[in-house]
């Protein structure tokens, strides 16, 4: 009897905790951080470190203890900055049509991933598909052929599929992500790699684009030997109808083309001519780590993890007069979040068996490298991680009545989600834009590549008290007009009453998480199963 009165006193503390997360004590957090003061957070600039020094003391205060390099809450590392000048040139020659030009930012983007200041090449081109290697669906885009020092031309996206043995259905797979595009291109010789934009594959549009890739690009250093291309591009659609003309297509013929299988690629009577410009320098970086040690003398070294990206785009190119890119909504709402659940953590009268480790990660705007940095070199080990929850981009515009955990189901942690939607009352939102990827797009995927059950907790469609689809509408809104731009900026309106249920949630999986018996694992089948049982978790 004593022992159910203690884990009773016990549960109770601990939903009393749960219950002082406070979204009031999250707002001051998100506007300073979100400030001009801080100009954009960019990585390796006075605004990033203003932000992690900031994180660091905060942390210090609601009594983390730093978990980082040498007895400090910085776990260290390096980047290159790779910054496209303006002068890059794109052009191409050979079509019946004559001489084509693509004008900077209007119709191309594009950066060095060689690392030089300057590159410059002529090569043949070749359309190939959506660029895609997947023996386990028996595809191949690069088939029979040698891209060798040529410039691939292709779509973002994967074959769209209702079989969820076929690039698992409607959901994207790594294989549609611009990322694996470029990586793909370059493990086959290709010299350059470009893109052809639409909103429908990119599932964004071209504003995004165009203010993500004009800016610096972060990039590991390459290894010696390593493969990269010399020219990573995206054209628009319009831009690419020139290019498309060259074989008598429009790029949705191609698109449908690409779509089937048995697709084969389409050599392009095309030779591109890049020059491309870069400004490059090394930058220090750093994640901030704070450790809150659990209770249970053996499972106290496994650990939950609470992650959130620090950075954002800087100071980039001026719309309507403003060079700031502030990121409140992304990511500074994730770092409040993250803030005043360490402080909560810590307050809990008796901790949790497991530690829990709280990381505010550099450049996921870059590339999740500061979460993949972690993953390679984690503070606790990968097989003695029970999970890891991500918080990323929120909207502070009042309550909702669910939930998105897009991911969650593919571990076995999924009852304990389960659990919280129904403690707060949350319904678990279906995946709203499954062609698009999204849970390859934050850095909760860093900590999955190593085996981590991980995913992110992220904002729901339904707003309380409003119509209908009120939620989507807003982040629609968003999406179009201020993600990546100079107006994603704090207001003082703004109501983070629906970030504090979500905190708690978090919270609570969280909780629940570091007192299980056993570390939960992906569900059979998954792709990261693979890289949970190498980690040393059966």
């Amino acid at each position: 009897m004593r022992h159910v009165v203690l884990a009773v006193a016990f549960a109770a503390a601990v939903y009393a905790q749960i219950d002082t997360i406070s979204g009031a004590r999250m707002r001051p957090h998100v506007k300073f951080l979100a400030s001009d003061l801080l100009e954009g957070r960019g990585v390796g600039a006075r605004g990033g470190d203003l932000a992690t020094e900031y994180i660091a003391a905060q942390f210090a205060l609601n009594g983390g203890k730093p978990a980082g390099d040498r007895g400090t809450y910085f776990q260290n590392f390096s980047l290159l900055g790779v910054t496209p000048e303006a002068s890059t040139q794109l052009s191409a020659t050979g079509g019946a049509a004559g001489p084509i030009t693509f004008r900077w930012l209007d119709e191309f983007v594009g950066v060095t991933l060689s690392q030089q200041a300057r590159v410059e090449f002529d090569a043949d081109a070749v359309f190939v598909g959506h660029g895609i290697t997947a023996p386990e669906y028996q595809w191949d885009d690069y088939k029979d052929l040698d891209v060798h020092g040529k410039v691939v031309v292709l779509f973002t996206g994967e074959p769209p599929s209702q079989d969820p043995k076929f690039f698992t259905g409607d959901a994207l797979t790594y294989y549609g992500r611009w990322s694996y595009k470029y990586e793909e291109a370059a493990r086959h010789g290709a010299i350059g790699a470009i893109i052809i934009h639409t909103t429908p594959t990119a599932s964004y549009g071209w504003n995004v684009v165009r203010s993500s890739w004009s800016t610096e690009d972060l990039e590991n250093k390459l290894q010696s030997g390593e493969a990269a291309l010399a020219f990573a591009a995206w054209v628009t659609g319009e831009a690419a109808t020139r290019i498309t003309a060259s074989i008598g297509k429009l790029p949705n013929e191609l698109l449908v083309m690409a779509d089937k299988r048995g697709f084969r690629p389409l050599p392009l009577p095309l030779r591109f001519h890049v020059r491309a410009e870069s400004k490059i320098r090394e930058i220090q970086t750093r994640n901030v780590i704070a450790r809150v040690e659990g209770s249970d003398p053996q499972l106290k070294n496994e650990a939950v993890i609470f992650s959130a990206h620090w950075d954002h785009l800087g100071v980039g190119n001026p719309i309507s007069g403003d060079a700031i890119y502030n990121g409140a909504a992304d990511n500074a709402t994730g770092c409040g979040m993250l803030l005043e659940m360490a402080r909560a953590w810590a307050s809990l009268p008796h901790k949790p068996r497991r530690s829990a480790i709280f990381i505010a990660v550099a450049a996921e705007e870059g590339g999740l490298l500061g979460s993949d940095f972690y993953g390679k070199n984690p503070v606790v080990p990968a097989g003695k991680t029970a999970l890891a929850l991500n918080f990323d981009m929120f909207m502070p515009n009042g309550r909702y009545s669910d939930v998105g955990v897009y991911g969650a189901e593919r571990t076995t942690a999924y009852p304990l989600v389960e659990e919280a939607a129904r403690r707060f009352g949350l319904t678990i939102a279906p995946d709203p834009r499954p062609a698009a990827g999204i849970y390859y797009r934050s850095d909760h995927f860093s900590f999955a590549r190593v085996g981590i059950p991980a995913f992110s907790v992220e904002r729901g469609q339904e707003l309380m008290g409003q119509p209908p689809g009120a939620g989507a509408k807003y982040f629609s809104d968003f999406n179009e007009s201020r993600y990546h731009q100079p107006s994603d900026e704090y207001r003082e309106d703004w109501n983070f009453s629906g970030m504090e249920v979500y905190a708690r949630f978090g919270f609570l999986i969280g909780l629940n998480a570091s007192n299980l018996p056993s570390l939960p694992t992906w569900r059979a089948g998954d792709e990261f199963l693979a890289a949970r049982i190498a980690s040393g978790v059966k």
